[in-house]
């Protein structure tokens, strides 16, 4: 049977254990070898890149002794990880704590709610100071009224630089320290403002409106992630558009780095209206899974709720992008192309034409949550298939 995928998103099932045990007392931890193996049998059945990798082929290894060898010689699960990814590979991870992982997937992360870039200073690159790029409504920078657009050049009073950015942008809370640039020269101010991280859901939807320019109206949305958790108010979204009458749509991707494939077909289907069960896009996975997995995706009529779409019938649409925006957002920038005109404006995409789902250890073929190995929380979410457009146009590593 085939199966549908998510990219970079995968729904979490819950298994039920007796009320009777304490998981406690009966937890195995893993072993490396054991979380190496997972890792090994994992790519070994689905990875994208499997045949770059002479490792991984199916007849490598004579025996289970002489693959156990092998696998005992990395001394950490990372390790090994890191050799068996092949050198075109960008983008899959292997993960300690799934937990977090897919809290992440699911649009659930510790954050305060501000979302920024860091930039070089011009007169001295190695000095860094950060601005603004969207606040996520009900967070707490929301509620500290921190805006798009705001600078920043401290944090807790230290000054921000290339070597230590990371560490002191990690703890829970923290001061930012705002300035002002003006393209050439940071000024400090002195106000600061105290930021706490928090469990934060996000809807990806994150500015939806009408613009009236010379008596038309322009529908302007910026979309932050391919979440289906929020695919209903995606659709009530364009509800909105069409009830507004918009002529044109702009569709601000700079900051969105994917998530469900499904969704990417129904936010184009959403633009479009016109080419239902049309070809979108087509897969490519490894030589052994791609009689069995490789299905063609199609523009549709619902969601993944089963609601009908509310579709524009847009004849081209107006994409933003930058070097951030990638993989379902690219999906919808090269699956529409052949059929309506893409205006693009921005800097070149990231350059992920590939699918991702998470692995867990347990048995092929389906390594799943319910039958993950309890002693560890290791999963992967490796590159599986890429796609094509109708066109069969794909591999553009430069991004689009």
């Amino acid at each position: 049977m085939k199966n549908k995928f998510l990219l970079l998103l995968l729904a979490v099932s819950i298994s039920m254990v007796s009320c009777f045990d304490d998981l406690d007392d009966n937890i195995q931890q893993a072993s490396t070898l054991d979380i190496n193996d997972f890792i090994y049998r994992g790519l070994n059945f689905f990875y994208l890149y499997k045949a770059d990798t002479p490792e991984l082929a199916n007849d490598y290894f004579i025996t289970e002794e002489e693959k156990n060898t092998f696998l005992n010689s990395f001394e950490t699960p990372e390790a090994l990880f890191d050799f068996l990814i092949s050198n075109q590979d960008r983008f899959s991870i292997l993960v300690d704590n799934y937990i977090e992982l897919e809290n992440a997937l699911n649009g659930v992360t510790l954050n305060n709610g501000m979302e920024f870039g860091l930039v070089r200073y011009p007169s001295d690159p190695s000095l860094v100071f950060g601005y603004v790029r969207y606040v996520i409504p009900n967070s707490d920078a929301a509620q500290k009224n921190v805006e798009r657009g705001m600078i920043f050049n401290r944090i807790d009073g230290q000054q921000l630089t290339e070597n230590n950015f990371s560490e002191l942008l990690a703890p829970l809370s923290y001061n930012i320290g705002l300035a002002t640039f003006d393209g050439m020269t940071i000024t400090e101010i002195p106000t600061t403002i105290e930021l706490v991280k928090e469990e934060l859901t996000e809807n990806p939807v994150a500015i939806a409106e009408v613009l009236n320019i010379e008596d038309q109206k322009i529908g302007y949305l910026l979309y932050n992630a391919f979440t289906r958790n929020f695919d209903t108010e995606l659709n009530n979204t364009f509800a909105d558009f069409n009830a507004a009458g918009i002529t044109d749509l702009i569709l601000d991707l700079r900051y969105n780095g994917g998530g469900s494939v499904e969704t990417a077909v129904d936010l184009s289907s959403m633009v479009t209206g016109q080419f239902n069960d049309q070809l979108f896009y087509t897969e490519q996975w490894n030589e052994d899974r791609q009689e069995a997995y490789a299905e063609p995706g199609f523009f549709n009529q619902e969601i993944s709720t089963g609601e009908a779409i509310n579709s524009l019938g847009l004849t081209r649409v107006f994409i933003i992008t930058s070097g951030r925006t990638a993989s379902a957002s690219e999906l919808v920038i090269n699956g529409l192309a052949p059929y309506i005109d893409v205006i693009q404006v921005g800097t070149n995409t990231t350059g992920k034409f590939q699918a991702s789902f998470l692995l867990y250890d347990a048995p092929a073929p389906n390594f799943s949550r319910a039958e993950a190995n309890p002693g560890h929380t290791y999963a992967m979410l490796p590159l599986v298939f890429k796609t094509a457009n109708a066109n069969g146009f794909t591999d553009y590593v430069d991004g689009l």
